[in-house]
This record gives C-alpha cells, structure tokens and sequence, in this order.
C-alpha cells in the first residue's frame, strides 16, 4: 500500500461513527485495551493546568504549570511548594511556562531546560530557558534565556510550540516553535524562527552540521520549517528518528518523521479546512518537495505530548507511540513498525483534557491534564 493511500484510509477511518464516551469515568476501574488490560488512578492533584513533566532520578517528578510555578511530586503523590527562581512568563492565551527537560548529564551537571512564552519588546515569542535545579529541589539557579525565537510578534498569544527533546546519541537539544497563528506564512520564512523545529548546542546555539548553516537569509538553528504548532516531540527508540504530532487547523492534526532539513508544507499544504468556512487550504494536502505526514487525523484530536511506550508493565503496548489528546480528549495510541504507523487505538475518551503523557522509571505511564484543577492519572497495570 502506498504511503498517499494509507493516510487517505487513515483519514476516512476517523470519519467513521465512534461509540460514544462514558458520562462518568471511575478512578481505579479495570479497563480492557486491545493489548493490555489497565486502571487509571489519580496520582497527583492540585496542580493548575500542569504542562510538562521530566522524571529526576530519584524518581520524583518535576512539572510545570502554564501560570509560571514549577513544582516537584514525591513517590507518594504528594506536591511541593512552588519552587523558586523560576523565570517571570508571558501567561496568555496558550501562553505561560510550557515545557521541562533534563539535560542528559544531570545526574553530574543538575541542568534543566525550560521552554516558555517570553515578553520582550515588540511583543510575546518563545523562549528557551537553561538553568539548575539546587539539590534540596527546591528552586531554580542561574536561570537565563539562551534562545528567543524571534521576531516577538504583538498581539495573539497562541501556537508557541515549545516542546523540547534530547537525541539519545549525539545530546542536541531539539526544539519545537508554533508559527503564533496570526500570520501562518511565518512557517515557511527561512529567516523566521517560528513554525520551524530547532537543532542546537546545550547554549542555544546552532550546531555546525544543521542542513542551512552557511546559507545566506535562512536562521542557521533551523532543522526543518512548515510546522504549524508542533507540541509533540520523541525520538523513536527502535530506529533513532525524532517524531513530531502537530496541530492541523479544522482537522489535519498531524504525525511526522523529522528528516532533516525538510519542509512540512504549512500552510502551502494541509489536510485540515479553514476555522470560518471550512475551507480547503492552501494548494492541497500534498506537493513536491515538500515532506508528507506518516499519520493524520481528520477530524482533529489535539495531539500534544508524545510518548514512545519501551516499558515491561504492558508488553503488549511496547513500540507503541502515545499521545495525549486535548479535542476530542483522551489518549491515542499508534501502534508503530520501525518508522511506520500500523495501528490506532482511543482510549479514555472523554476523562479530561490531556496535555502531556510521559513514561515512568517503573514502566508505566503518566498523563497531565489540562484542567484548572489539574491531575497527573497513573496507568498501572489491573
């Protein structure tokens, strides 16, 4: 089957009538999968629209709220103070402190880094952030920016990406940058550092080897360019490839295998139709020269965080690619086969708003919700 076929199949499969969610979902009842049998428990609560989460080593786990404070959550569940020394935010609209990542020496460095929605002169942008966490966890040290996606644009405070990811073999940071909806053609500007993902040094620089390094007019930090508002970044463990999910407009929600120095086509090309009309966009779902998604949803479901499942608590979800879902809520489950979608599975369909899912030390998952009264929901096996 061709590529171009199986996401026609893919996109009109989703068009299909689906059961209709339960009104009610009940903390800590067995649910059946098609490859695991699991309950969802509430690990975590108290947290006001959680964003992103890193696990540290000790097995506790650093998350973010979207209005500015980070906390740190025990073993057991329970919540810290906010800590200090986090760096002052642009919360509005989707705005606000967003991602957290652990350098991958942390262990020996304490480096964290941070993606957020930063106010500067000439308007909101996003922002990359390196500081260390002290050693009683309790606050933020020599944080500073290191990456300002510019230009900042004023007014819309939307589609700011800000999804960071570490390559296992060489330690780039990856960066994602949302095209801040207002003027969508910024994905496509080589000078342009938003709708673009990022490729750079610990120190926000771009690395020697990025595909435009050199090229006179393209921003040398880009690795690829087309994205509309990427939010989901994980490297595949089974073959090395960093994959992206990104929001379509009307539909058009997105997987994509990051190729370097590709072109994903927003707005030029989308399966997704315009918010007032529903029409179609730009000059169809496909063009030459530039990259087509490996999955995509029609309608929408909102992928932010991703996940690559490589635990033992669920052997039948391993190589599995998990992505938390904001509309229609709930959690989408791609089953993979090297660098090929093979499968889709919806679960918790209806239980909240998720914003983020991330694999425990243990093996099972854990999934943020963007709520006001937000929750991180363990998945254990039942």
């Amino acid at each position: 089957m061709t590529p171009r076929r199986s996401l026609l199949l893919a996109a009109s499969a989703l068009l299909a009538p689906t059961p209709r969610a339960r009104a009610q979902f009940q903390v800590g009842e067995a649910i059946a999968s098609e490859r695991a049998r699991f309950r969802a428990t509430n690990f975590a609560s108290g947290l006001e629209h959680p964003w992103g989460a890193a696990f540290l080593p000790d097995g506790r786990l650093l998350v973010t709220e979207r209005p500015g404070r980070m906390r740190v959550i025990a073993r057991d569940g329970s919540l810290s103070a906010p800590l200090g020394g986090v760096p002052a935010v642009e919360a509005r609209g989707q705005g606000g402190l967003l991602d957290v990542a652990l350098a991958p020496d942390f262990a020996t460095t304490r480096e964290i880094y941070l993606c957020h929605a930063g106010l500067v002169q000439g308007g909101a942008l996003t922002r990359l952030v390196r500081a260390r966490l002290s050693p009683d966890a309790t606050a933020l040290q020599d944080a500073r920016p290191i990456l300002d996606a510019t230009p900042p644009q004023e007014g819309g405070r939307n589609h700011y990406g800000c999804r960071i990811a570490f390559d296992p073999r060489d330690g780039a940071l990856f960066l994602s940058t949302g095209e801040r909806f207002s003027d969508e053609h910024r994905a496509q500007r080589p000078d342009d550092l938003a709708g673009k993902i990022l490729r750079l040094t610990r120190n926000g620089a771009p690395l020697p080897d990025n595909p435009f390094v050199g090229r006179q007019g393209v921003r040398a930090e880009i690795y690829t360019l087309g994205h509309r508002n990427p939010q989901g970044l994980a490297f595949n463990p089974w073959t090395g490839s960093l994959w992206s999910a990104e929001f379509g407009p009307r539909g058009g929600d997105e997987v994509n295998v990051v190729r370097v120095g590709a072109n994903y086509g927003w707005p030029v090309v989308s399966h997704g139709r315009t918010y007032a009309g529903g029409l179609p966009i730009g000059e169809g779902t496909s063009k030459p020269g530039m990259a087509d998604p490996i999955h995509v949803w029609v309608p929408a479901v909102s992928p932010s965080g991703i996940a690559f499942y490589t635990g033992d608590a669920f052997p039948g979800w391993r190589g599995s690619l998990f992505l938390a879902a904001l509309n229609p809520p709930g959690l989408v489950r791609l089953s993979t086969d090297g660098d090929r979608v093979t499968g889709e599975e919806r679960l918790l369909r209806g239980v909240a708003r998720f914003r983020d899912v991330i694999q425990g030390p243990e093996g099972l998952l854990y999934i943020l919700t963007d709520e006001p009264r937000g929750r991180v929901l363990r998945l254990e096996p039942a």
